[in-house]
């Protein structure tokens, strides 16, 4: 079975081309949806979390804005999340392998965020990165509810640079030039992979 790791910088398309993947028949573990199921009240994460930053629970959830705000803020408060949730994800992402080799699969997607960053491309195979000009990066994120150039320039500081991790990557994914083309795209990474 074939690892393809995907990643991409923040507002660069990579949940559209998760879910173009899975619309192929290719299982994807993506790993922020695993980060948010952890974090929800019956999640494996979430008293860790409650008992390290107490002041992040509100009606017996996480307030994830919060939390993003002091971790981004902070570098230990950071490690320390990393170190709670970082394990988790991997348990998870290491079961989902685990039933897809069982099912006789030949390629699975690992959506990861900061794949390069957490050196998470030495689990896979092959990396694929999305990619789209800055001008069309910049418009997407900012028409998120509740981001401003401060917070993307946070979130940016903390990645690698899209330059950089197309350098490192064995595929590109153009996300800017419209979704049938970054289908296509995609459907011609399956076929050279599968």
């Amino acid at each position: 079975m074939k690892i393809l790791g995907l990643t991409g910088s923040i507002g660069m398309g990579k949940s559209t081309a998760a879910a173009m993947f899975r619309t192929l028949g290719v299982p994807v573990h993506d790993a922020d949806a695993t980060t948010h199921e952890l974090m929800a009240p019956d999640g494996l994460a979430f008293d860790p979390i409650a008992k390290a930053f107490p002041d992040v629970i509100v009606n017996g959830r996480i307030d994830r804005q919060a939390l993003g705000k002091i971790a981004f803020a902070n570098p230990d408060v950071l490690k320390t999340l990393e170190t709670i949730l970082h394990p988790l994800v991997r348990a998870a992402e290491n079961r989902f392998l685990a039933a897809q080799r069982r099912l006789g699969r030949k390629l699975v997607v690992l959506d990861i965020p900061l794949l390069y960053e957490t050196s998470g491309e030495k689990r896979c195979d092959h990396v694929a990165v999305v990619s789209a000009p800055g001008f069309i990066q910049r418009q997407r994120v900012l028409s998120r509810e509740g981001m401003t150039e401060t917070k993307f320039s946070a979130i940016l500081s903390k990645q690698m640079p899209d330059i950089e991790k197309r350098k490192r990557a064995d595929f590109i994914i153009p996300t800017g030039l419209g979704r049938a083309v970054t289908f296509q795209y995609i459907q011609g990474i399956i076929d050279q992979l599968s």
